[in-house]
């Protein structure tokens, strides 16, 4: 209701300024002209205006509408909208001409008729060309806006399916932490109830939210080592290595702490000496480079992951990609032969 509503306010403040115009311009100097010719002008304009009006409407929009050019490249719309113009522009001047001789401000027999034959036809086709540029344009532009709409809502709806697959994939690993010490060592078992809790309790705070803070998601991320490292014991030694400068960013929810829970449960809990999780942060011109840095090869079983089944590392991409495009980067290599390093690029949000 609202788009048509500004459809006809537009078609009649734009033909109304036309008409307006030229009536008052035909007026300035009746003196030398007769007031005789400056009425029979004013009638003329009167009718070419109306028929104008009458084919911008149910001839050029009206062919547009059935046809449904909207919906079809500009590129191959141009040509057909031409020439409907023409056409319309034709039309337009037979009609007005033969109104003209009806009325008495014209006979067929005037000479003056071969030059406002032609100027009347220009000017037609030069007003139909900008309605037609001004009705498509809106139309394009609402199209696209639609689609920009359409397109977000989808990615929200895509990142909360994402994050709905990442949150029972940690609370199962961190239970499992835990399972471990219930019997054997009850005292860390309630340290490790507490940071659970923590963790619990910021992942629901942080649940809605499209970005977190790195500094939130970092502290996060140490609870989680600290209920690994209970478990791991001395197999697991822990190393952190931060750009003050890394606070100013945003990162998504869960992402730091999905990439140490696949460095653990693919590097160091398969080797029996255990080995080292580092954390690393830098900040250089504008990008935030996160680092997990693990003991081990990116092989076997990690790689199958990586390239195929990995939830946690899919999800991280797939999350990447619609919060940030294709300014975020997301690469994971061998180092040395000793460790495996997930590299995270992330562009400061503003």
């Amino acid at each position: 209701m609202r788009k048509r509503r500004l459809y006809w306010i537009l078609q009649l403040v734009g033909w109304g300024l036309y008409f307006s115009a030229n009536f008052i311009s035909q007026g300035f100097d009746p003196q030398s002209l007769g007031e005789q010719v400056v009425r029979n002008q004013r009638i003329e304009l009167t009718i070419h205006s109306i028929f104008f009006f009458l084919l911008s409407h149910y001839f050029i929009r009206g062919i547009t509408i059935k046809r449904g050019w909207l919906q079809i490249n500009i590129t191959k719309v141009i040509p057909r909208i031409l020439g409907v113009i023409l056409l319309a522009s034709i039309i337009g001047n037979i009609l007005s001409f033969s109104l003209y001789f009806v009325v008495g401000t014209r006979t067929p027999s005037d000479q003056s008729l071969q030059t406002e034959i032609p100027l009347l036809f220009g000017s037609s086709f030069v007003l139909f060309v900008l309605w037609s540029t001004v009705y498509f344009l809106y139309h394009y532009l609402e199209s696209n806006n639609r689609s920009l709409k359409y397109e977000a809502a989808m990615n929200e709806m895509h990142l909360n399916q994402l994050k709905a697959q990442l949150n029972p994939h940690f609370i199962f690993n961190a239970l499992n932490s835990m399972r471990a010490l219930v019997d054997e060592e009850p005292t860390k078992a309630k340290i490790a109830i507490t940071q659970l809790s923590n963790i619990l309790r910021n992942s629901l705070i942080t649940d809605k939210k499209r970005v977190v803070n790195f500094r939130n998601e970092l502290n996060t991320v140490k609870d989680y080592l600290a209920l690994e490292g209970i478990r791991f014991e001395e197999r697991l030694k822990i190393k952190y290595k931060i750009d003050p400068r890394s606070d100013h960013f945003d990162i998504p929810p869960m992402m730091m702490q999905t990439l140490v829970e696949n460095a653990i449960k693919h590097g160091v809990s398969n080797l029996m000496e255990g080995g080292l999780i580092e954390i690393q942060s830098n900040v250089t011109d504008s990008m935030l480079t996160i680092k997990i840095r693990n003991s081990g090869q990116l092989s076997g079983i990690q790689k199958k992951t990586t390239n195929r089944t990995g939830v946690g590392l899919i999800n991280t991409k797939e999350r990447l990609k619609l919060i940030y495009g294709d300014t975020a980067t997301f690469n994971i290599y061998n180092e040395n032969d000793k460790f495996v390093v997930t590299e995270v690029k992330i562009p400061q949000r503003i």
